[in-house]
């Protein structure tokens, strides 16, 4: 399921016996050039050819988030589900329509490609397209495991690719000038804590319809479940992914995922050095594995906490993030933020969000497409904040406090 670290060393060591450093992938070194695969030089005012793997809702969704910017031709569509492409293809007309990714990506004219599979299909998919010369916009988190992490960094590296995670805080101009304003002129002072929370979120709790109880004869299970050990179809495991360890890592890499990447694209920490966590299945005995919830600490080499709570149960709903200093405090969320002075009578300073997050990620993500810079949400960074939200997960899991070592990426003895 989760699995343990010692993985990780290997893979660092491979790294760097291929001449990878840590501060290579920080800075996107393209070490070697794409071999063999499909690289158009793109024009400032071209539109690029999009393919989407992972056509569910959120699939669906961000496809059409593409659309909307007027610089995309969507041109295939992927999905186990043939109804799903089908769906797509409304959305999409003239898109050719595919049920293996493979396909897909022989497709030559194919600039980029959206991955909103399940959470443990985005390493596979990613790598394929990524080898194929093909740019990647991929859902968070970018993986399922911490070891998977570095294969896809590397795999973007030396393909000189542009790999964007759907962190979408990272474009969203309230959390770029909460960044500016609060945080890089250290208004907070000494940041102690930072304390994040998302409950009740519905998408943990979507129930299977009936029509689904049998198996649909255009859906491909043995494909679904890719690296995953067999199962008999269940419906449920299906339906709601999210709620079952073996596809993705619950609120833990779903929700804090998000927050913890705010948290250290604020603070430019990324290294979290142990994590303790807490939790249970204590709501919904409907056999999901992920715990309905959850409680996350993880402590920074610098001097800080960082929390996570989550609850999917029935009264409770939010989200956000708080973090705190000796020089006040700011609260942000997707629609606003507000900054409160330390002292007696302080007033707080409020901004709000002109617009939804997810555009701006998208938009930078296809500018970067076409003049080669990172982009907000490179590979690494993605791989660094799904890193911290897995130690709250195994940590879990294992019922113990971690000691971790973030530049070698492996849990110590205590």
């Amino acid at each position: 399921m989760l699995g343990s670290l010692s993985h990780c060393g290997k893979i660092q060591a491979m790294l760097k016996t291929t001449g990878f450093t840590r501060r290579t992938l920080v800075r996107g070194a393209a070490i070697m050039p794409a071999a063999a695969s499909y690289n158009r030089i793109l024009g400032a005012n071209d539109r690029i050819n999009l393919g989407l793997i992972g056509a569910g809702g959120r699939g669906r969704g961000v496809m059409g988030t593409f659309i909307k910017t007027g610089q995309v031709n969507v041109t295939a569509v992927c999905d186990v589900f043939s109804e799903r492409v089908d769906q797509a293809q409304t959305q999409a007309p003239g898109s050719k329509g595919f049920a293996d990714h493979r396909k897909l990506l022989e497709i030559k004219e194919l600039d980029a490609v959206l991955i909103a599979t399940p959470d443990h299909w985005h390493a596979a998919t990613a790598i394929d397209a990524l080898n194929s010369g093909r740019d990647v916009y991929v859902e968070k988190p970018l993986t399922l495991r911490i070891e998977e992490g570095p294969p896809i960094v590397k795999a973007a590296r030396i393909n000189n690719r542009i790999c964007q995670v759907g962190m979408q805080q990272r474009s969203g101009k309230i959390y770029l000038q909460a960044k500016e304003e609060y945080f890089k002129t250290k208004k907070l002072g000494k940041i102690t804590l930072a304390r994040t929370w998302w409950h009740g979120n519905g998408a943990h709790l979507m129930k299977a319809p009936e029509r689904m109880a049998t198996k649909p004869s255009n859906l491909d299970w043995a494909r679904f479940l890719g690296p995953v050990k067999w199962r008999d179809y269940d419906p449920q495991q299906y339906w709601n992914f999210r709620a079952y360890l073996d596809f993705g890592g619950g609120q833990i890499t779903d929700l804090f995922t998000h927050w913890i990447d705010v948290v250290h694209m604020m603070l430019d920490e990324d290294n979290p050095v142990s994590a303790v966590a807490a939790g249970g299945v204590f709501c919904y005995k409907d056999g999901r594995t992920a715990p309905d919830t959850i409680n996350v600490l993880l402590e920074y080499p610098s001097g800080w906490v960082a929390t996570f709570e989550g609850t999917l149960a029935p009264g409770i709903t939010g989200a956000g993030v708080e973090i705190c200093g000796t020089e006040g405090r700011l609260w942000i969320t997707r629609s606003h933020f507000i900054f409160t002075p330390a002292g007696r009578g302080a007033q707080p300073v409020r901004v709000d969000s002109p617009r939804e997050q997810t555009i701006d990620h998208v938009e930078n993500f296809l500018d970067c497409c076409r003049t080669r810079k990172l982009p907000n949400g490179d590979v690494y960074i993605g791989h660094r904040s799904a890193m911290a939200s897995h130690l709250g997960n195994i940590a879990y899991v294992q019922k113990r406090r971690l000691k971790f070592d973030p530049d070698r990426e492996e849990v110590l003895p205590l």
